[in-house]
């Protein structure tokens, strides 16, 4: 099934799940130092309850999962999850991002449970600079997940990247070297402008700069769902994945629906408002009333991201030079 269409008629079909709102690391541009207010246990649906809008928004024609966190390895049960969502008929696809640092000690229970991909966060290959950057994390743990999971199988195994100007934008061809020599699929993700401890790098500038390498041939190989685009350097195992959200918007592509750790279903991976489903879940909702309110924040989804970023971008993309 396609999904079911949103009123500009887009098929929603793939649903990112939040099963956590802690994490293990504290990365800078992600919380304050101090960390953040951590959500009341109680107020976190259950994997019972999420299963139960897995099973009702595949019902709908979702047939996509993404689950994500916080962190979502450090919530307790985690491969009980994918292998309940995996065990639900229509689903044809359950992948998984992480920061990797946990990833070695569950990668194969995960892969065994139903997991298919796996993208793991990595914004430096410096250990120092990654233990400033996430400030408690150990580089070599987040490296140990990548190649586990690449001996797991789960491929093709997606590291994301986040340049941001003044911080680890010097490693950008470091990281672009990394799909020739050890057949990485590196995807360079723009920073978000709604967080203010950096500044974002526009793709166009990343591209421009690998470059330097050689010609950056399109590819359209990779399995996915639909947000990046993705070239390929001569000789390279591996791609390059440019995700795009400030600088070349894909909203018109958007296929994607979110579910917060709070049970809220919100419309556009930007949102900060949206339906919620966990209370109505709690009141013994039927069915249909779930279906209801799933569709209707499919129906709320808007055209476009409305992202606060035009002095930003107009000042990053005048750094192209044409």
């Amino acid at each position: 099934m396609a999904g079911i269409c949103d009123s500009f008629q887009r098929g929603i079909n793939y649903l990112r799940i939040s099963v956590t709102d802690r994490c293990n690391l504290r990365c800078v541009y992600c919380m304050p130092p101090e960390g953040v207010p951590l959500v009341p246990h109680q107020e976190i649906m259950s994997f019972e309850e999420i299963l139960l809008v897995v099973r009702t928004a595949c019902d709908l024609g979702i047939n996509k999962i993404r689950i994500t966190g916080g962190e979502p390895l450090v919530r307790s049960g985690i491969i009980d999850l994918v292998r309940m969502i995996s065990a639900v008929e229509g689903i044809q696809d359950i992948s998984m991002t992480t920061n990797g640092t946990l990833l070695a000690e569950h990668v194969e229970d995960l892969v065994d449970a139903g997991l298919h991909r796996i993208n793991i966060s990595l914004d430096t290959l410096k250990y120092e600079r990654f233990k400033q950057i996430t400030r408690t994390g150990d580089l070599a743990h987040a490296l140990k997940g990548i190649q586990a999971a690449m001996k797991a199988g789960l491929n093709p195994v997606k590291i994301n990247m986040v340049p941001m100007q003044g911080i680890n934008d010097d490693e950008i061809i470091d990281f672009a070297r990394m799909t020739i020599e050890a057949g990485w699929h590196v995807r360079f993700i723009e920073l978000m402008p709604m967080n203010r401890s950096a500044e974002f790098v526009p793709s166009a500038v990343l591209r421009k700069k690998i470059e330097s390498l050689g010609p950056l041939e399109p590819f359209r190989g990779i399995k996915g769902n639909g947000a990046a685009r993705y070239f390929r350097l001569p000789s390279a195992r591996g791609t390059l994945g440019f995700i795009s959200p400030v600088s070349e918007p894909f909203c018109e592509e958007c296929n994607r629906l979110r579910l917060s750790s709070t049970g809220l279903l919100l419309p556009c991976l930007f949102s900060s408002e949206g339906v919620d489903i966990k209370t109505p879940i709690r009141k013994g909702a039927a069915d249909q009333d779930l279906k209801n309110l799933i569709a209707a924040a499919i129906g709320s989804k808007p055209k476009q991201h409305h992202l606060n970023s035009h002095d930003t971008l107009n000042k990053n993309m005048s750094s192209i030079g044409g």
